[in-house]
């Protein structure tokens, strides 16, 4: 098998995700290339250590500069706060190097753009960690829709509740509340949180042209980690919005870190002429869909144990019945990533496709703060 060697530019929550997909993706896939963890990044060098001895990275590396431009690196993952996604991506493209970056891909899309304009002259394989994509529940939706099974799209809605952030007592910033902090972060629950329900609502039903937002910061000040002083909260704690679609329908979307009682409620709806589905991550091994088309006396919701070998992706694990779980979304899009280095064939989203979600993100902050219908700029 051919190696692919990799640099981890992070250490986290992320770090570890990714970083179990490196090792466990042959054991699931066969393909030609067997990733070998070769560089752990990080700027705290002890927990870099740890982390690198943990996942079985071959050696730790302090400056990310000299781990992107290493000889026995093909592959550079960032899992980096966001404001240091583009200096890192832009330095391992003009490498050479194969790109990946978790989500969203940049603070704004003056940075995005830059990424896409560097990678796409580069010629690099790369790819944004849009990972509910492989849930394969949502990927058995895309292939209902595909098929026609809903007809024509009328509503579209999504939300993703948390609500670790609700005391004012949590400070923002530093290695552990970056996504606190508005220079680290760019946004609140609209980059780290909507991203996913706006990429998924374009895999699913298409580009969205326009949106109207409402954004709210609930707790205006708190105490930076980094500088000990009480600051102003730049980011937004929740945000709403209307959207309109390519295809003519409607969406409908929610995000907040204020929804007390829920840890990660991320949740689709699409409604259709012919029929509808429904998605929830608290139950991620079911898809809900209803059937117009069905006789009138058995006419009704029915739910989808998404575990049989001829749904997506399943056929790589276990017999039907038994799941699988957050971590698997991960295998699942490096498999992709890594099969599309093998046909030519590149996988999405890649950078290209994640600017359109940076698009939509940022024309929802600008709505939320002019109070109008902004456009995204996507036309199909």
């Amino acid at each position: 098998m051919k190696e692919l060697r990799v640099a981890m530019v992070g250490y986290g929550f992320m770090g570890r995700a990714h970083s179990n997909a490196y090792k466990r993706l042959n054991d699931f896939f066969p393909l030609q290339h067997r990733p070998v963890l070769k560089v752990a990044c990080g700027r705290n060098a002890e927990k870099t250590r740890t982390f690198a001895k943990v996942w079985g990275y071959e050696r730790v590396e302090p400056d990310w500069q000299k781990a992107v431009e290493a000889a026995d690196v093909d592959l550079v993952d960032i899992c980096t706060p966001n404001d240091t996604h583009m200096e890192i991506a832009i330095a391992a493209a003009r490498a050479g190097k194969m790109v990946l970056c978790e989500k969203p891909l940049a603070r704004n899309v003056a940075e995005a753009e830059t990424m896409v304009e560097v990678i796409e002259k580069a010629g690099v394989p790369n790819m944004v960690w849009y990972n509910y994509r492989r849930v394969p529940a949502i990927t058995l939706a895309k292939q209902l829709i595909d098929e026609g099974r809903i007809g024509k799209p009328f509503h579209y809605r999504g939300n993703f509740l948390q609500d670790w952030t609700i005391s004012p007592e949590v400070p923002q910033g530093g290695a552990g509340l970056w996504r606190l902090d508005v220079q680290a972060a760019g946004s609140g629950v609209t980059g780290d949180l909507l991203a996913h329900n706006i990429d998924a609502a374009h895999y699913l039903n298409g580009p969205i042209t326009r949106v109207v937002a409402k954004a709210e910061t609930f707790v205006k000040e708190r105490k930076h980690v980094l500088t000990g002083k009480v600051e102003p909260v730049g980011i937004d704690d929740a945000c709403l919005f209307i959207a309109e679609f390519a295809n003519g329908s409607l969406g409908l979307f929610e995000a907040t870190r204020y929804a007390r009682g829920h840890k990660a409620l991320k949740t689709l709806e699409l409604n259709g002429s012919d029929g509808s589905l429904k998605f929830d991550l608290e139950e991620m091994e079911y898809l809900d869909y209803f059937e117009y088309k069905s006789e009138s006396h058995v006419r009704g919701w029915r739910r989808i144990h998404v575990t049989n070998s001829e749904h997506p992706y399943m056929d790589r694990y276990w017999v039907p019945g038994l799941v699988i779980g957050y971590e698997h979304s991960f295998i699942n899009a490096l498999a992709d990533f890594v099969k599309g280095i093998e046909t030519g064939v590149p996988v999405q989203p890649d950078f290209r496709n994640a600017l359109q979600t940076q698009k939509v993100c940022e024309a929802v902050l600008t709505s939320a703060r002019e109070g109008r219908w902004v456009e995204t700029g996507a036309t199909a």
